[in-house]
């Protein structure tokens, strides 16, 4: 199944030329701006869970963000952390676990939405799953996968599910480590990426620099925050900067409107939220301010 065309999300953009760097790709197909759910539904459900996925995907989302990382018999566990102690309330390193000792946990225990007063998900049967198990889940879903791990194979072993689900042509990859991310794309080149940590840096620094001669965008988008400590790393001169190699800039993680209506206006692709029905909301409010009365209709 081929992801579906446009969602409750979907708003009228200008549109740009993009270099080659995008052309062809399935991932660019879908609706803009592009709101990524942050670990699924996050803010209302347990983190990189198929329930968070699920009400990620009944409440409008057309793309997920999620992480990945090897088990010691070598499948993707999609969690975040290399530990299982801050979701599970079990102690373990993910790699130093099989698949099958993980899948035994509650993903749901640590949950809470009123600071630990209640954990409505604990005991409901919430696992961690595979990244596979994901990709056939939600076959109409365009996904963020990260890399988490810098443990050998695991590029390898992702370019090996990817293909093995057919899932190459709606999937960019993440990773922040810049040997990893370049590992994977030797490996599997028809799979998007985004930038890594030395990447983004490097584009920045040219940037302010002025030197951006010669300069070829290693990723087809750049996926950063906002601010990286008290330095800004998004801001209408990086976006126009980024736009102009045909890249996209995503920006993590926003979850205020105010923040949201700010950063689309100026431009950014894509949002990546914990809340994502809360930032539908907020583009269809802002969708419609434009459309109304004296509005832009153009």
């Amino acid at each position: 199944m081929r992801p579906r065309r446009g969602n409750a999300i979907a708003a009228q953009r200008p549109v740009r030329e993009r270099v080659s760097l995008r052309n062809g790709n399935g991932f660019f197909s879908g609706p803009e701006p592009r709101l990524f759910a942050h670990r699924g539904a996050s803010a209302r459900a347990p983190e990189n869970s198929l329930e968070a996925f699920r009400l990620a995907r009944e409440q409008g989302a057309s793309y997920l963000e999620l992480d990945v990382h090897l088990t010691a018999d070598s499948e993707l566990a999609v969690i975040h952390d290399s530990s299982v102690s801050r979701t599970t309330g079990r102690r373990g390193r993910v790699e130093n676990m099989s698949f099958a000792e993980i899948r035994k946990l509650d993903a749901g225990f640590k949950f809470t939405m009123d600071h630990g007063r209640t954990f409505p998900y604990r005991g409901k049967g919430l696992r961690v799953p595979a990244l596979g198990e994901v990709l056939d889940t939600f076959p109409e879903m365009w996904i963020t996968v990260e890399i988490k791990q810098t443990r050998a194979g695991i590029a390898d072993a992702l370019a090996q599910v990817l293909r093995s689900h057919r899932a190459e042509d709606r999937v960019i990859v993440a990773s922040s480590e810049h040997e990893l991310l370049s590992a994977f794309r030797a490996v599997c080149p028809s799979v998007a990426t985004s930038f890594s940590k030395d990447e983004v840096r490097e584009f920045l620094l040219r940037l302010r620099g002025g030197s951006m001669g010669g300069y070829r965008p290693p990723g087809v988008a750049f996926q950063v925050p906002e601010y990286k400590g008290l330095r800004r790393v998004v801001s209408k001169s990086v976006i126009e900067a980024i736009h102009g190699f045909g890249v996209e800039i995503h920006v993590w993680t926003v979850n205020e409107p105010v923040h949201i209506a700010r950063l689309l206006s100026w431009g950014v692709d894509g949002i990546m939220t914990d809340d994502p029905a809360r930032a539908i909301a907020n583009v269809a409010v802002l969708r419609g301010l434009r459309n109304g009365p004296g509005g832009n209709h153009g």
